[in-house]
């Protein structure tokens, strides 16, 4: 039964981020930590993340900004880097706190809010800062969208941008804790199989719904979501905080 929930859970946060380009990642975090254990959470979030993301590109690949990539992997390269050397162990109350407290300073701040995930060094920050999250608390949502709903992309622009960075950020946070730190996994092959699937089948009914919005309303109930996460994580972060 609880895989069985699981591959729900895939599919409805795969429509969710098909749809806003964010946010189901989140959720889904939220989910497996509160019924797998850490190790089997990161690693089948990874796999989900990176084949819906992954997806999600291909859907939209004539939308992505190809010039973001370097600079990203560049931020994103000198984070796996530093992680490496620290062998670092993750404490995801911690960084679910800050991942929630920074879409609200980016409100409430006229600096942050000048972000544009278009300007290069605003990237390569992007590609540190979205990744060490990604490794420390397994998804980085509220916290990539603040340096593009600065931007002057359009919605499928975004959406599709995001997913092809998030795709790598996934596969870089299997990597480190598939490889570099040897978490190893005691789920069952099949249920990686069916989450898989899962995800490409929402991710492309999340898609087909992105299509019928505008750029205006987009970015609205984007904001809104955000924001929403955003204090689930602050939330969540403090219990966790609270309960070590």
């Amino acid at each position: 039964m609880l895989y069985f929930i699981i591959v729900i859970t895939v599919t409805a946060t795969s429509v969710l981020s098909g749809i806003l380009g964010m946010a189901g990642g989140m959720v889904l975090m939220a989910v497996l930590v509160s019924t797998l254990s850490v190790a089997n959470a990161m690693i089948l979030h990874g796999a989900v993340q990176t084949t819906a993301n992954g997806s999600r590109a291909w859907f939209l690949r004539t939308h992505i900004k190809w010039q973001i990539l370097p600079c990203y992997l560049l931020g994103a390269g000198a984070a796996v880097a530093l992680f490496t050397w620290l062998a670092l162990v993750p404490n995801a109350g911690v960084v679910l706190l800050l991942v929630g407290i920074f879409p609200w300073l980016a409100r409430l701040s006229k600096k942050l809010q000048g972000l544009d995930i278009t300007k290069p060094l605003t990237t390569v920050t992007c590609g540190i800062v979205v990744t060490s999250a990604q490794l420390l608390a397994g998804a980085s949502g509220p916290l990539l969208d603040v340096f593009y709903l600065r931007s002057p992309l359009s919605r499928l622009e975004i959406v599709a941008s995001k997913a092809l960075t998030q795709a790598l950020g996934h596969i870089l946070k299997v990597v480190y804790y598939g490889f570099i730190i040897s978490v190893t996994t005691t789920l069952p092959t099949w249920l990686f199989g069916a989450a898989l699937v899962a995800a490409v089948v929402g991710t492309r009914i999340g898609t087909r719904l992105l299509q019928r919005w505008n750029d205006k309303n987009f970015t609205q109930v984007s904001q809104i979501v955000i924001l929403t996460i955003a204090s689930g994580c602050v939330i969540q972060g403090s219990w966790l905080v609270y309960q070590s």
